[in-house]
């Protein structure tokens, strides 16, 4: 494992490469062992050589009402890794697994927005809340649980996973497994996140992959440009304005700039839906569950967990960004690892980078709490973790992850995937290529282009009919209004593919007719 582990950490964090060499003192180095783990950790490389990484390659930002933008409050961030979900192999599932397209315009929706406006705020912005909202403004222990989970990329933080795993290692080094009648030793830890983290490198390709499919906006741009005269898609004639669930001047709490003082917080820099947070957190926390006995399909509490833990947000030492020390904090989680994965996903919405439904579907009113409903798992990050968790454990045997096909290949694959290519001007962006239903489909331009392609080809009949052919629908004439679809539009498959079973294989997925262009 350290042989393993010092020839990837070398080659992806090369600059730090005296540190790890330092440690080589611990190990024999020269031993057969430690060879073959470097063996293996440089076969993996070698198979990850062409992934994606975290450029925009020229991603470009819709106008359209629905859709990511630019946080307004840093106008100066990117769109991190916007090809990478679309262009990445996966490491272990048998699919690659999707999720339905977030709501808009619509009860959920306004119920989600007022639930974020108010639990989501900046702190000296909360009087300007109206009455009913001040009310459900949000708690201190919100803010707590908000930062707690944070871990946004912050200085000497790192990222979710390091996160997730640190409360997994608690719990290997704490808990009995009831398979085995004792705390897991080094080979069933080596399995155990083995697991782990091959389901965390899937949650992150396949939920960037549908975060820039759906390409949903984020709090701070929907709030803003609630009313349908704010935005750069505004109609030019007067419409009924709606300013009282909106607010032009609204910000968030944000994701806190931990340790570095004078940064503000910020929203992420890529699309909303699903939440990373809430993918990460349930495919490790849900194949560990696994890993220890609990039934795939239960999601109830459970009782792994010790007695507390500290994260690095508030272990006595980090830092606010105006310099302020963070108290220690230690957290109980009474419901375990299950209780872990719905405060993970639901402490986004605390910070005001996400909607609710970003995590999950919910039920309640305006007048009440939103709780988390898992009976569809089509919706969120949190049932696209647990379905990558099942997936990769059940392939497994619970032995260990096994390789993804390689018939499972991505949906978008460019030149910019091979790396003895050069990268184009623009690749084609995922929410065009017509992979998600809802705002991330411009109906209209699909059509346009299977018209073209009818054409090109000689189709016979009119162009409807060339239309027709292409998306293996009948052609209605029915014309879609922004914001909603037609049976036509709404999911724009070609012939044979079910609207109901979206979780195929993504080789079938990408089985566009010929002559139907990427662009």
């Amino acid at each position: 494992m350290a042989g393993a582990a010092h020839r990837t950490l070398s080659r992806l964090y090369n600059a730090q490469t005296d540190f790890f060499n330092a440690q080589l003192g611990c190990f024999n180095a020269g031993s057969v062992s430690f060879k073959f783990g470097e063996l293996v950790g440089q076969t993996l490389l070698d198979q990850r050589a062409n992934d994606m990484d975290a450029r925009d390659c020229g991603y470009i930002p819709s106008p359209k009402r629905g859709r990511h933008r630019r946080d307004p409050d840093n106008p100066g961030q990117g769109f991190n890794s916007a090809f990478y979900g679309a262009q990445t192999n996966t490491f272990a599932v048998m699919k690659r697994h999707t999720v339905d397209r977030p709501p808009l315009d619509n009860v959920k929706y306004l119920r989600a927005l007022r639930d974020v406006r108010a639990r989501g705020i900046r702190p000296d912005l909360t009087g300007t809340l109206p009455t009913a909202l001040f009310n459900r403004r949000r708690s201190s222990e919100n803010t707590l649980v908000g930062i707690y989970w944070a871990y946004d990329g912050a200085n000497r933080l790192g990222t979710p996973p390091r996160h997730y795993n640190q409360i997994i290692r608690q719990v290997a080094m704490n808990v009995i497994n009831p398979a085995t009648g004792h705390i897991n030793r080094e080979a069933e830890n080596a399995r155990l996140f083995a697991f782990v983290n091959a389901a965390m490198g899937d949650a992150g390709i396949l939920a960037w992959e549908q975060k820039y499919c759906h390409d949903f906006w984020r709090p701070v741009v929907g709030i803003r440009e609630h009313d349908r005269t704010l935005g750069p898609a505004a109609p030019h004639l007067a419409v009924t304005t709606a300013f009282e669930d909106g607010d032009p001047g609204w910000l968030p709490l944000g994701a806190p700039s931990t340790n570095s003082t004078g940064m503000k917080n910020f929203t992420p820099d890529f699309p909303s839906y699903p939440s990373g947070h809430a993918t990460f957190g349930a495919a490790a926390f849900h194949i560990t569950r696994m890993f220890y006995g609990i039934s795939a399909n239960n999601k109830s509490n459970d009782s792994l967990s010790p007695d507390f833990f500290v994260s690095d947000e508030f272990n006595g030492g980090n830092r606010d960004n105006d310099g302020t020390v963070r108290p220690r904090h230690t957290r109980f989680f009474p419901g375990g690892l299950w209780q872990m994965i719905l405060e993970n996903a639901t402490s986004r919405v605390f910070l005001g980078v996400h909607w609710i439904f970003d995590a999950f579907d919910f039920t309640g009113g305006d007048n009440g709490p939103l709780n988390p409903s898992l009976n569809d798992e089509r919706i969120g990050g949190v049932g696209l973790g647990l379905r990558i968790a099942r997936d990769i454990f059940a392939h497994g045997n619970g032995q260990g992850p096994q390789m993804t096909p390689t018939n499972i290949v991505p949906p978008i694959i460019t030149p910019a995937a091979d790396a003895n290519a050069p990268m184009p001007t623009r690749p084609a962006q995922p929410a065009e290529v017509g992979g998600c239903a809802g705002p991330a489909v411009d109906p209209s331009a699909f059509q346009a282009t299977a018209i073209s392609a009818a054409r090109k080809r000689g189709a016979k009949g009119s162009a409807k009919k060339g239309v027709a052919k292409v998306l293996g629908k009948k052609a209605t004439g029915k014309e879609t209004v922004e914001g909603e679809t037609s049976e036509q539009n709404q999911e724009p498959w070609p012939s044979g593919i079910s609207q109901q079973d979206r979780d195929q294989p993504s080789s079938v997925k990408g089985a566009w007719p010929s002559g139907v262009s990427q662009k």
